[in-house]
């Protein structure tokens, strides 16, 4: 079973944000929806990159710690 997508997340520290399946860029003066299909598309695969990123980070956090080789030189 996959956790439940929030409502609205921000992709990364950049402006775009993804609120109920639309992407706005948001900043201090206001918010504007995102209407050019090509963006959309290339903030969709960034958000896909940045999602995969942060699980193999998660994935490599939850692994074992396994000694390195050099603190094992000499030992077998």
């Amino acid at each position: 079973m996959s956790a439940p997508t929030p409502r609205s997340a921000r992709l990364a520290q950049s402006p775009a944000v993804l609120r109920e399946g639309r992407w706005w860029l948001v900043a201090d003066a206001g918010s504007v929806p995102v209407a050019d299909p090509a963006f959309i598309t290339v903030l969709d695969g960034f958000a896909e990159a940045v999602a995969a990123a942060d699980r193999a980070v998660a994935d490599l956090r939850a692994r074992p710690s396994e000694p390195s080789a050099s603190n094992t030189r000499g030992r077998r």
